[in-house]
């Protein structure tokens, strides 16, 4: 797992940079990752459970989605500066629209995975880990997400310009 967790955080970040072409916005989409981390080692704790390779599976999982959840953010925030929008509007409005598809999806991971993480029945041993991971970095981390990182996007997101138009030649100004 030494090996596995830093060499998967390197490739999540080499696959951002190639999506996003830009350092700033890569580092600012991965910043979702400490909140999830976070979730799952207070579930974890509050729950007396030791790190173990199940529990770093559900954190590998865990940084998946807080990654995507930086994605969307970010990729809808440069779409609304392209058509015109005011850069702070942009990130206000765009973590507003994105909240309903971040809450749902964190929603849904931690319902499902509920039961698992509060089972002793055969087998808990090794899915109970995991399971707590996830539903405690899927209750913190898209939370965290929504109130801090539009103040990291302000802080540290450059604005877009938007392309002007190319200037038409008009009749009167052949004159």
């Amino acid at each position: 797992m030494m090996v596995v967790v830093p060499v998967t955080l390197a490739l999540v970040f080499l696959l951002l940079y190639a999506l996003f072409n830009s350092l700033r916005e890569s580092v600012l989409a991965f910043g979702g990752i400490p909140f999830a981390i976070g979730g799952g080692v207070i579930a974890l704790y509050v729950s007396g459970l030791n790190f173990s390779v199940s529990a770093a599976i559900g954190f590998i999982s865990l940084f998946g989605v807080a990654v995507m959840d930086g994605i969307l953010n970010i990729t809808y925030i440069r779409e609304l500066m392209v058509q015109g929008m005011e850069f702070r509007q942009a990130v206000f409005y765009g973590a507003e629209q994105r909240m309903r598809p971040m809450l749902m999806t964190a929603l849904s991971a931690g319902v499902g995975l509920f039961p698992a993480a509060i089972s002793h029945g055969v087998g808990s041993q090794v899915q109970r880990p995991l399971a707590t991971v996830v539903v405690g970095g899927m209750m913190l981390g898209p939370v965290m997400i929504l109130l801090v990182a539009p103040a990291l996007r302000l802080l540290f997101l450059k604005p877009i310009r938007r392309a002007r138009a190319p200037v038409q030649n008009s009749p009167e100004s052949d004159q």
